[in-house]
């Protein structure tokens, strides 16, 4: 790599893949904060989820030049589990 390169390894990313990844990691965090808390453990696996998440759907919404709305995210949310699927 050149000394005039940006190594930016979400480049090119699709912003809404970020988010999807964002909204599936923070539903995953729920079960094993509850987890933790009903164990008597300090969450910390479940901070790192929720440090990750809000990270993700973070750089995502800042990427994406239009943003996102409330009505957007079931959109993107299907978009790119259809994405996924087929």
């Amino acid at each position: 790599m050149s000394t005039g390169e940006h190594n930016d390894w979400f480049a090119g990313m699709d912003p809404d893949i970020l988010f999807f990844a964002g909204m599936v990691t923070g539903v995953f965090a729920v079960p094993s904060i509850l987890s933790a808390v009903a164990d008597g453990r300090a969450p910390r696996a479940s901070a790192l989820l929720v440090l990750i998440s809000g990270s993700l759907i973070l750089y995502a919404v800042s990427t994406n030049p239009s943003g996102y709305t409330w009505q957007d995210i079931p959109r993107v949310f299907f978009d790119v589990l259809g994405q996924f699927i087929g």
